[in-house]
């Protein structure tokens, strides 16, 4: 829209001759010069802003439709469209990565197919005599055809986002059709001029334009927080597969056909298996593990037919960034899960409780078991605190849950460190079961040996303490006897985790591993055998190899 600015600036001027008797239009028709200028204009904006998937889009349309003016070669919208698209493509092949990508170049495909042809208005009808030409519109019925092409677009560009939105994210905004009504005529025509200006202007005058326009983004901040605080400013669904995405992409297409197409509100149907989809889930009596590749951490979503459970919520990455808000809660939209009925902290270390915040911020938990101490910032967020003890037993849906570690008496000793009172967990359903045992070491797993070797036995197990070298002792492993073990860790971690000779002790054993360094998330399927499937393995990428 800057850009538009400028180039209507530069063509009313040059249709003009600047007000001057030089006949301008003469020597270089007005029309090159506008798109001249808004091509630099665009140009200069794009640089300022970053130079952004959506900005590129915006500058090589601009670029090819001057070129093409300027050539005498200007050909239809949809060209230009398929043109910039491939621009972008060749420049930054991986741009097809980024969903600004598809957003960007969806959208005004939208705006294309919804209002191309469709909103040139339409000569007055007049009594007059033929002789007598209409009377161009006045200045009332420009404005409100404006206004009602720009409501038309914001509606298709908003109905028609819908299907891609919601197979990139899992979530469709409600209310961004109201946000943006305020947000781009407030940044495009006033807030960026603005601050065009003042970077231009000089000190003394300069502070008071800038101050204008930083008053006018803190009020629309404040507008947007208001928006976006509503309880209903977001439906979040399953993210669908690629056929339902085509089903509905077709219905909405369907739906923003012109007038006189038949009943374009059945397009509307096609939405209801997008957005009324429920999260899936095991059947009774089994289980469901996903292993996430957090990097040098751990955490574990432990599903059954009807419950949650996540098990560590992986590592802090910086002061803003952590495991909950870059894997688990994405994770957790996208599958269309809105609530946890509980999270196991095992222990305090940083690895396995640095995202815990921003999942019971993120998502209502039901309750939290850890072995933290009451004054723990988790703790104090939880709606309801259990510390883990040993002989802590339930059943959901035909799955059985047990602590086996630490017993409650350990509470009493100060000198225990974070890992030896870590939360051990074994699951059992279908005659199936998994041990997951936190970050204990080898004083721990000789103590479980000695008092539940019966109960170690598992199918499955995540590699204590990540396959360090204090952990994984020989005597544990002969009593859990495990066909598969996960290893939980980062790539090329500074720990150097697996230890090579822990990880050849299972190797040794003949138990089969899996690294989340090497495969990526992990997924298991208890039934009557153990169905395993690993992301990088079955979804990879060529630079995974």
């Amino acid at each position: 829209m800057v850009a538009g600015l400028f180039a209507l600036a530069a063509l009313t001027l040059w249709r003009k001759s600047f007000f001057t008797r030089a006949q301008l239009p003469l020597l270089l028709p007005a029309q090159k010069v506008a798109a001249l200028v808004g091509a630099a204009a665009a140009l200069s904006y794009v640089l300022l802003a970053g130079f952004g998937v959506p900005a590129q889009r915006t500058l090589y349309m601009l670029m090819v439709v001057a070129a093409a003016l300027w050539l005498n070669r200007l050909t239809s919208i949809s060209q230009v469209l398929c043109t910039a698209l491939g621009v972008v493509v060749v420049i930054d092949p991986w741009a097809v990565l980024w969903p600004g990508f598809w957003l960007s170049f969806s959208a005004v495909a939208m705006i294309l197919y919804a209002t191309l042809g469709r909103t040139a208005p339409l000569p007055a009808r007049e009594a007059a005599p033929a002789p007598h030409a209409p009377l161009p519109p006045s200045y009332r019925q420009r404005l409100w055809l404006t206004l009602r092409v720009g409501a038309h677009t914001q509606y298709a560009v908003t109905l028609g986002l819908v299907p891609i939105t919601m197979l990139l994210f899992g979530q469709v905004s409600i209310v961004s059709p109201l946000a943006n009504a305020v947000a781009i005529p407030l940044i495009s025509l006033v807030v960026t001029p603005l601050a065009l200006i003042g970077s231009m202007l000089p000190a003394v005058l300069s502070a008071p334009v800038l101050g204008l326009a930083h008053w006018m983004v803190e009020c629309l901040a404040q507008c947007l927080q208001w928006f976006s605080a509503m309880r209903y400013a977001v439906w979040s669904a399953p993210q669908p597969s690629f056929w339902l995405f085509c089903w509905t992409m077709g219905g909405t297409l369907w739906l923003l056909a012109p007038r006189g197409w038949p009943v374009r509100w059945l397009g509307l149907a096609t939405w209801i298996p997008l957005l009324a989809a429920e999260a899936a889930h095991p059947p009774p009596g089994r289980l469901a593990v996903t292993a996430f590749d957090v990097g040098q951490g751990m955490s574990l979503l432990i599903e059954t037919s009807g419950h949650r459970l996540l098990y560590d919520t992986g590592p802090a990455y910086s002061p803003e960034s952590n495991a909950g808000n870059r894997v688990l809660l994405p994770y957790l939209r996208a599958r269309g899960i809105h609530a946890l009925d509980g999270m196991i902290v095992s222990h305090s270390d940083t690895d396995h409780s640095g995202g815990a915040l921003a999942v019971l911020d993120g998502v209502p938990t039901g309750w939290v078991l850890s072995s933290l101490p009451p004054q723990h910032l988790i703790v104090q967020a939880a709606r309801r605190h259990v510390s883990c003890a040993a002989s802590q037993r339930w059943t959901w849906d035909g799955v059985q849950f047990e602590i086996l570690h630490p017993l409650a008496a350990s509470y009493a000793d100060a000198a225990l460190k974070p890992n030896a009172r870590g939360c051990t967990l074994k699951i059992t359903a279908g005659g199936r079961s998994m041990l997951l045992a936190g970050d204990i070491e080898a004083a721990q797993e000789a103590q479980l040996v000695e008092r539940a070797a019966g109960k170690l036995r598992a199918d499955v197990l995540v590699a204590p303490h990540h396959g360090s070298g204090t952990s994984s002792t020989l005597p544990f492993l002969q009593a859990v006897k495990p066909q598969l073990a996960l290893f939980l860790v980062g790539y090329r971690n500074r720990y150097r985790h697996p230890k090579a000779e822990v990880y050849a002790r299972y190797r040794q054993l003949g138990i089969d591993c899996l690294r989340t360094d090497e495969q990526g998330a992990v997924t298991l399927q208890f039934a009557d055998t153990i169905q395993v499937s690993a992301y990088r393995r079955d979804a990879g990428r060529y630079w995974y190899r």
